[in-house]
This record gives structure tokens, sequence and C-alpha cells, in this order.
């Protein structure tokens, strides 16, 4: 059974259309990421789902009940914000206990909620301390507990490790991974950061000007994306795109200019209508090294390193723009050396230049 079913909704602030047409069906114990770039409207659609923002059109159902028209509080949802949200005068099991108490449920069932979740986040010795007194990554807990206590239908996370640094982000991401198979709870994430959709959802929905432009699970986004966009925004380091056209069997792709010297052929391992402007694909992680001649035709130009992943840029013979390469292997690499890359084909990702779908 579908938990929430988005049929059609749209989202418009006067004449300015935030939201067109977004169908999206999110099951019962389901935890959905919607990802996509600054100002595509993914904070907006999980501000509907609360209820904090009216829709313009559409269906919204949770529980296969329409809850169009129906407030915030009666919609049994928990919202977790990015900014924590607490209230900077109460103590943290107040702030945790605040929901209960509005319930007016019994002394005893508030105490024993309380309890459970503050032993399941590790909140334990910090129930008598203020907001205050607490890093980022504990009141980012905290919040999580405020929710998790009125055991909602459905939580609602709006890029809550945004405010956090890196190695807490990565931390609190397990964290919040492992809180949902526990708890098997329904949730719908907000992000940016697509390495966080990928490692913590069953289902991403990649978003771009309040339109859809894929969803499913994340390894389909990542093997079989959509579209050029779908492509570049799912993966890290960003796939590579090289203007190319289909040659005259069907089969490789010419690109690098036109004179013979600087054009190069790439097989695609599969047939395509002769003569098409296409944007090939290529995936840094997929791209292998050669100092022999045979692959594509290039030079190194900048050699970056983390200690475990290198990250190579090299020149390919006729195109401007450098291509990445990520390889975990150790090499001397310097600036300027010649080099070859090979690609498998099942590897290579071909998209329409005019439409941008793939092919």
């Amino acid at each position: 059974m579908d938990r929430i079913q988005i049929e059609r909704l749209s989202k418009s602030y006067g004449a300015v259309q935030i939201l067109k047409d977004i169908d999206i069906s999110v099951p019962e114990g389901c935890f959905v990421a919607l990802v996509g770039p600054s100002g595509c409207g993914k904070s907006t659609l999980l501000r509907t789902i609360a209820g904090l923002e009216p829709i313009t059109g559409g269906t919204l159902r949770i529980d296969g009940q329409i809850v169009n028209d129906v407030p915030p509080r009666k919609r049994d949802v928990a919202m977790v914000f990015q900014s924590y949200a607490l209230y900077p005068h109460m103590n943290i099991e107040k702030n945790m206990s605040y929901s209960l108490r509005l319930r007016r449920a019994a002394p005893q069932a508030i105490r024993a909620s309380i309890d459970g979740v503050a032993r399941t986040l590790g909140l334990e010795p910090l129930l008598a301390r203020m907001p205050r007194q607490l890093s980022g990554g504990q009141r980012q807990r905290v919040a999580m507990g405020r929710a998790i206590v009125r055991n909602p239908k459905v939580f609602l996370f709006d890029e809550p490790l945004s405010n956090l640094d890196a190695a807490l982000r990565v931390h609190m991401r397990t964290e919040i991974r492992k809180l949902h198979q526990r708890l098997g709870a329904t949730s719908v994430y907000v992000t940016h950061d697509q390495i966080e959709a990928m490692t913590m959802a069953d289902h991403v929905v990649v978003l771009r000007a309040g339109q859809v432009e894929q969803q499913g699970a994340p390894l389909t986004l990542y093997h079989r994306p959509a579209n050029r966009f779908v492509a570049g925004f799912i993966g890290s380091p960003a796939m590579n795109f090289v203007e190319a056209v289909i040659g005259a069997d069907g089969c490789s792709a010419r690109f690098g200019g036109a004179d013979g010297a600087n054009t190069q052929t790439l097989d695609l391992g599969r047939t395509l209508p002769v003569g098409a402007q296409v944007w090939i694909g290529l995936r840094p992680e997929h791209l292998r090294l050669h100092r022999d001649a045979h692959g594509m035709r290039g030079a190194i130009d900048t050699v970056e390193s983390t200690g475990s992943m290198n990250f190579i840029a090299v020149k390919l013979d006729g195109v401007a723009a450098p291509v990445m390469v990520a390889q975990s292997t150790v090499c001397s690499l310097h600036s300027g050396e010649a080099m070859s890359l090979e690609i498998a084909s099942e590897h290579i990702h071909v998209f329409d230049m005019k439409t941008e779908r793939a092919l």
C-alpha cells in the first residue's frame, strides 16, 4: 500500500509556477529522497506534503485520504528541519515531549516514550541540558527524537545535515539510515547532495525546475539515466560529456574536430542512426588510462590525489574541455604526458544533442 500518493501536483506563487504535474508514490516503509539543484522545488514539495504550503492543483493523499485541505496538525506527519527548530527555553526532555504534552498524553506514557527514544539515539545523558549546550550533531538527534516520539505516519526531513561538517554528515546519514531500518517508518528526505540520496534512499526522485526528471532505485538512476541532466547530476565525480556524431557504420561515434589529425572514433557497441549528433557520456570511474596508443588519444592536464583516489584531467586530442578520470591505483603521471583512454562499451552513455534524452 502507498503511504503517500502525489498525482499531478502543482504549486504556484502568483504567475510563477514552482511545481509542475508532480507524480510520486511512496510505499509504506519506503525511504524516498528528493534531490536536485537549488531552486528545483524539492523543499516546496516537502512543505506541501507537511501542509505548510497549500497546493495549487492536483491531489495529495496520505494513507489513502485526500489531504489537500487538511491542516498540518491533522496529517500525522513529523518534520525535521535544517535549522533543528528546537525551543531554546526548554531543556532536551521538554523539547522532545512537547507534542505529547500537547496531546495530553499520560505522564507514564510520555516518560516511557522519551526514555525509549533517548536510549535509541544516545541522548540519555543530555536530557537535562538546554539546546545551546549541545553540538550541531546532538541538536539534530534531538530534532529527530522529537519527531520519533510522535510515532507519525510519515517522517519528513528538510536537508537535516546541511549545517554539519563533512565528517559528521557521513556519520549522521549512517545513523538516520539505521534508524529508518529499525523503525520501518515511511520517510521523505530532501537533499541537494546526491551522495546522501544514493547512499540513504530506497527510491530517488530527481527534480529540475519544478518537474520530475526521473525517479527509481538509486543504482537504476546511476546505470540508466533517462537524460543528460540526470546523468550529470547522479554520480561523483560528475559524468564527462563529449560532442560527437554517429559514424557511417552506425556503431561508432566520431569526435575531436573536422580535420583528420584530430578526429577520433569510439566503438559504442550498439547501432544508432547514422549522422545523429549526440553527447557521449563517460563516467570518470569507468575510464582507464594507458600509455600505449590504443583507445582515445590525449595528454595529461592535471593530477589531484586525495590519498585513496586520484583524479586525472586528460585533454583528448581535438576536444576543448578536459575529461576527468578517477582511479584508485597509484601511478606516476606528469602534466603533458601522452596518454590514451579506454572504456568498455557497456559503460558508454549516449544522449541526443537536441532532446538530451538517452539513446
